[in-house]
């Protein structure tokens, strides 16, 4: 399947992840049949029950955390929940409809087989609060340069205590397709000796546990495909683990974030499993809380297509219960409400991607000029090609797509140039080779370092000449030089480019499309050409490394940075860890993936920046919710919102307390001048937000904003901050409002 960047949807976990960038999959249908001969979606669902789960029970919630399942309470409210599900079965007597599974840490619910009976007639059984039909979700495809998250400079402070404590005793939950322990990201010689759970020919004390969730109980936790380990490894690899690319030396030590901490595999894409059920991942979810996961990521997604979503409930109440829990924003960028669930769970840390500035690739030079060109699923030259460039033209940066047959066109003996977009890239080399092509040039059409090309298995016959993508930046110098002879470099080679902090396209976009509009992604981190570790299925021997893309990269440096924090400040909450990332993040580092250069201002592509690990460890208050969402405004009546605040320090805080950042006419929105933050506990703060302009009230003026656009509906947004006596910054948060 392809778009018009072919670029959204990629069939499978990960493909040519040894040769350069991937792009991983985010969408799933709820009615496609899985791979695995498991129960379609649209012949499942997930009952949702009125009481709430244990951790969230008012009897249970105040236990923890973490919640000590085997105390007289906990024990009396999961008999009661079993009861009620209990009382479900039986009204089940007269409906076909089956219990398959049963949750009551996250979600008080049960996964059924339908059987036949329909959505309608579950939500008439008592107790039942909402009947879901099951979705699939599927990896998205993922080294980070951790200087661009001040990771380094954060391993480097008193409070982390050096590389060897970032994360230390911190367990990390990795929900994907499975973790390596025999790459030397995950090697256990330096950890001591820990308890490890579930399939043990797969753990070691750096890998902690190992479990496998799929109906087909013949399926291993054991990592068949990339993507669970790249996360992995992006998380937790080793300190200073020396890297390689198809047989080229990465001139650094690769690191995870947070490279002290524990791991946990729990793989939902066993074998050659490309999707998992919302039941399966709802186990999944309570299995890393049972093994005491500190924090558990999502690299993975699915569409959102109803007001109320179990999974992003389970997300909520893991991290109310002391759980963070990352989760990628997905990968239907660019547009508005193109965030992936979970992502969009209110509780959820969510990630969106940006770029890192390097990647493997080939260098081409023609007359005085060298480009730099990215590989992927396609033929390479064996040794140096020397052919004259002939130019597609085309209203695309000056070139051509090549999805129609270039008729009259003969491109016998020549490198052809026709830029991304509007069909796949197997197509555009499949036309250029039928035209006579020996080798083919596909420009990238946004800013930044070329990326891999993904196959498309469709286009029969496929392509075999090579086939190479070159940056945007590129287009101008090779559209000077048409009809030159240029010479395709056999030998790969490592480049580290300026291309650093560019919002990838890809990356999903907010708001939520409810009503609550929230601001997701809540924070951006690395996520397009990152380079972390595969397992052996995926590469040569002595070269498991591959530089993916996707907001998959992204989510799990947001995880390895909850470690460091949990390890450094074992005291703070899940909200505050949470906080601590997004409200310290960067401001003004992010530019638009169009030009590479202009810095974006849009709250709903960027969240609250660039995550800054240094700046969060360093964190002195913690806001909650991390960012405030007044939903639609409707006529001129204020919209309030409370916040709560905390100190981080264990002392006061006197701040004073401003808006600005504002973008967009037309609201106004309103805060206290100062609050003082208690040492211990919480205290709160009243926001409003108040439409402004426009056409006048009966009876009265308008007040406030006026002007061309200030009435316009859309989105808009305001930077709330929070400095502390000596004008010093100490925190940020977003505001955001829709104006109908």
């Amino acid at each position: 399947m392809s778009s018009t960047r072919a670029r959204r949807v990629f069939v499978g976990v990960i493909a040519a992840v040894a040769s350069a960038v991937v792009v991983g999959s985010l969408f799933t249908s709820a009615t496609g049949t899985p791979t695995d001969g498991t129960t379609r979606a649209n012949d499942s669902a997930i009952v949702v029950f009125t009481d709430k789960p244990l951790l969230t029970h008012p009897k249970t919630s105040g236990l923890g955390p973490p919640l000590n399942l085997d105390a007289a309470p906990v024990r009396a409210v999961r008999k009661g929940l079993a009861a009620q599900h209990d009382r479900f079965r039986d009204w089940l007597d007269a409906v076909p409809a089956t219990v398959v599974r049963e949750y009551h840490l996250a979600l008080n619910a049960v996964a059924v087989d339908l059987n036949g009976a329909s959505i309608a007639d579950l939500r008439s059984a008592p107790g039942v609060r909402g009947v879901y039909p099951s979705r699939s979700y599927e990896p998205l495809a993922a080294d980070p340069d951790l200087t661009l998250i001040n990771a380094i400079k954060a391993w480097r402070t008193e409070r982390v205590g050096g590389v060897a404590n970032a994360g230390a005793d911190i367990d990390v939950g990795i929900i994907d397709s499975g973790i390596d322990i025999e790459h030397s990201c995950f090697d256990d010689s330096d950890f001591p000796v820990h308890v490890q759970r579930g399939d043990l020919r797969f753990t070691n004390n750096k890998v902690v546990v190992a479990r496998a969730f799929n109906s087909d109980e013949s399926l291993t936790p054991e990592a068949i495909g990339a993507h669970g380990t790249h996360v992995a490894g992006t998380v937790a690899c080793n300190a200073n683990t020396p890297a390689s690319v198809r047989g080229v030396g990465v001139p650094y030590r690769v690191s995870g974030v947070a490279p002290a901490a524990r791991l946990g595999n729990y793989n939902v894409f066993p074998g050659d499993v490309d999707t998992v059920s919302d039941a399966d991942l709802l186990d999944a979810l309570e299995a890393a809380y049972r093994d005491g996961m500190d924090v558990i990521n999502l690299s993975l997604g699915g569409p959102v297509e109803r007001t109320t979503d179990p999974i992003a409930d389970a997300v909520n109440n893991l991290d109310e219960s002391g759980v963070v829990v990352t989760v990628a924003a997905g990968n239907d960028g660019p547009g508005e409400g193109t965030v992936a669930s979970p992502g969009t769970a209110k509780r959820a840390l969510t990630s969106g991607a940006s770029t890192v500035g390097h990647f493997l690739g080939t260098a081409i030079t023609v007359e005085d000029r060298t480009v730099r060109a990215a590989a992927g699923e396609f033929p390479t030259v064996r040794t140096d090609r020397t052919a004259p460039l002939d130019v597609v033209e085309g209203d695309v940066n000056g070139l051509g797509t090549a999805c129609e047959p270039l008729d009259g066109m003969d491109l016998t003996g020549r490198i052809a140039v026709v830029s991304r977009g509007e069909c796949s890239f197997s197509a555009k080399v499949r036309v250029v080779e039928d035209a006579g092509a020996v080798a083919a040039l596909v420009v990238n059409d946004v800013a930044g370092d070329p990326t891999s090309m993904a196959a498309d298995p469709s286009v029969e016959p496929r392509p075999t000449i090579p086939a190479y993508m070159i940056g945007l930046g590129a287009a101008r110098d090779v559209l000077a030089v048409d009809g030159s002879t240029a010479t395709i470099d056999a030998d790969p080679s490592y480049f580290r480019t300026g291309n650093d902090n560019i919002m990838a396209g890809f990356s999903g976009q907010g708001p939520t499309p409810d009503e609550a509009s929230l601001v997701k992604p809540d924070v951006v981190a690395p996520g397009a050409n990152v380079l972390a570790s595969v397992p052996g299925t995926e590469c040569d021997a002595d070269s498991c490394w591959a530089f993916m893309q996707g907001t998959s990269m992204a989510a799990p440096h947001l995880a390895g940075m909850a470690a460091v924090l949990r390890a450094a400040h074992p005291e703070w909450t899940s909200a505050q860890v949470r906080s601590a990332v997004v409200n310290t993040a960067a401001e003004g580092a992010l530019t638009q993936y169009e030009d590479g250069r202009t810095v974006l201002d849009d709250v709903t592509v960027t969240g609250a920046g660039l995550a800054d690990l240094r700046a969060a460890v360093h964190a002195r208050v913690a806001i909650g919710p991390v960012s405030t969402s007044f939903g639609t405004l409707r006529g001129r009546a204020p919209v309030e919102a409370t916040v709560r605040l905390s100190s981080l320090t264990g002392r006061a805080l006197r701040l004073s307390v401003s808006i600005d950042s504002r973008v967009g006419e037309g609201v106004r929105f309103i805060a206290p001048s100062e609050v003082t933050v208690p040492a211990r506990g919480t205290t709160s703060i009243t926001l409003r937000a108040v439409a402004t302009g426009g056409p006048e009230p009966s009876g009265g003026r308008g007040d406030g904003a006026s002007g061309s656009g200030a009435s316009e509906p859309g989105p808009r947004s305001a930077i709330l901050r929070l400095t502390d006596s000596t004008g010093t910054d100490i925190a940020h948060s977003v505001l955001f409002a829709m104006r109908r």
